[in-house]
């Protein structure tokens, strides 16, 4: 030992403390008290691995591990596309191009319906009703007799009449003769001429009485003649307001019964006073073009959303506006031999009030709307990249929306996959544009009555929230 070498302080034979890390001894001697035992007993017990220690792995494990190690490392080299994402693929949308077209200007407005021809059965005579000669709810021609009154009191007036007639024609007869002999006493001086005077002058009387005696028995005649109550005029007659044995009172003017003609019938539309105003300058500018004098113009919309079969033809548009809606009415005639058309029945005119030769119209799925309720559709790009562009819509026309501005022709409109687009995106554009002779847009309200007219107002008012659904 070194001189310098400092004395070890431990005693000898004592062990070094075990180092962190080492492994303890596989076995350990614990000691347990057992109560009621006379003596310790001692229990030996496998010791484990003490928190803080750590077990070496030995050369075996070493061994196990590096194969593993490099077999993964083998794999990750032999597939490098795992670890890139995928080029996601260019959405493909449909599209349809604007083209100018003739369309009529259509309008979807609310009427009534209205009988052209409508009468009350009056009587124009007093007296008991005996006989109704009608079938309620039938159709009845002009001077088919409905109802029955007694005629006794005045077949007895007539014969009345007549008799006064006679007498006065009667008196007629001597007072002619009388100023006829007296004219020829006057000639040959033996009569004066007062005398002729008063024989000529009561002739001119008897020959007036005459007349009214006659104009007596006319009016009998009349009177008789009316107890028979006459259909005034040629249609559907409705109930019975009175029965047999009802007194009709003189100057009675309660009705008997209605007639209303509804063959031709009318329906009567209101439209605003400022929107007719408006098509008359479009008229006058030549923006829309004239329909042809006496065409059948406008279409009916039942209440079931079903279209009348036959057209009616627009025939004039009231002089005065309605002051508390400020519309004005007009009429229109449409034929009803099946009697579908009642008088009183609310129903929906689509009327065609011009022709607009070079409008823009696209499909109703290319309108999009903004969140304040804008109007706007997505363009394809000449580079194939999208954009969106606000429009001004006008009404819905069949199956399209009318646009009064914001497109021009030849732009490319996307009617299909909206939903997968962005502004800027790349877009693998699909011409949809129907093909002259195919099925393609309808814009006649003979094939486009089957939608309710106020589907325009129900479409304006879904667009934003499907837009919404749609970003």
């Amino acid at each position: 030992m070194s001189a310098f070498a400092s004395p070890d302080p431990r005693p000898t034979g004592a062990r070094d403390p075990p180092r962190r890390g080492a492994a303890f001894p596989r076995r350990l001697q614990q000691t347990h008290v057992f109560s009621g035992a006379s003596e310790p007993v001692t229990r030996t017990t496998s010791a484990r691995t003490l928190p803080g220690a750590s077990a070496r792995p030995t050369a075996r494990h070493s061994t196990a591990i590096w194969p593993a190690a490099l077999l993964l490392l083998g794999l990750g080299a032999c597939n490098p596309k795992q670890a890139t994402a995928p080029t996601p693929p260019v959405p493909e949308v449909g599209f349809v191009t604007v083209t100018p077209q003739a369309i009529p200007y259509l309008r979807d407005l609310p009427g009534r319906v209205a009988p052209m021809r409508i009468a009350e059965v009056r009587s124009r005579v007093s007296g008991l009703v005996v006989k109704r000669l009608f079938e309620q709810g039938s159709q009845v021609k002009e001077g088919d007799i409905l109802y029955k009154i007694d005629p006794a009191p005045y077949e007895v007036e007539l014969a009345s009449a007549e008799a006064a007639l006679a007498r006065q024609e009667a008196a007629l007869v001597l007072a002619r003769q009388q100023a006829d002999r007296l004219e020829q006493l006057l000639t040959r001086a033996t009569a004066s001429q007062a005398q002729y005077d008063a024989a000529f002058a009561g002739k001119k009387q008897a020959e007036a009485e005459v007349a009214g005696a006659k104009a007596t028995r006319d009016r009998a005649q009349l009177n008789l003649g009316w107890t028979d109550v006459r259909a005034p005029i040629t249609g559907r007659i409705g109930r019975a307001l009175l029965t047999e044995g009802t007194l009709i009172e003189p100057g009675s003017t309660g009705a008997l019964a209605t007639i209303q003609q509804l063959d031709p019938i009318y329906v009567d539309i209101t439209q605003s006073v400022g929107e007719l105003n408006r098509l008359r300058r479009d008229l006058a500018s030549g923006e829309l073009a004239r329909l042809e004098e006496n065409t059948a113009n406008v279409h009916l919309i039942m209440d079931d959303g079903s279209l009348y079969p036959l057209a009616g033809r627009l025939l004039f548009s009231d002089v005065t506006a309605d002051p508390s809606t400020g519309q004005v009415t007009l009429r229109v005639q449409f034929p009803n031999p099946h009697d579908e058309l009642f008088p009183g029945m609310y129903v929906r005119a689509r009327i065609k009030q011009g022709i607009d030769s070079d409008a823009i119209a696209v499909p109703q799925q290319a309108i999009q709307r903004t969140d304040d309720g804008r109007a706007e559709v997505w363009l394809v790009r000449a580079d194939d990249t999208v954009m969106r562009q606000p429009v001004e819509v006008g009404p819905v026309v069949g199956q399209n929306w009318l646009i009064r501005d914001g497109l021009k022709a030849g732009e490319r409109v996307i009617v299909d996959g909206v939903q997968k687009i962005t502004v800027g995106a790349k877009v693998k554009p699909v011409d949809q544009t129907p093909v002259h002779g195919e099925a393609g847009p309808r814009h006649d309200a003979d094939e486009t009555a089957d939608k309710p007219a106020d589907k325009a107002e129900t479409a304006s008012q879904a667009a934003p929230q499907a837009a919404a659904q749609h970003r």
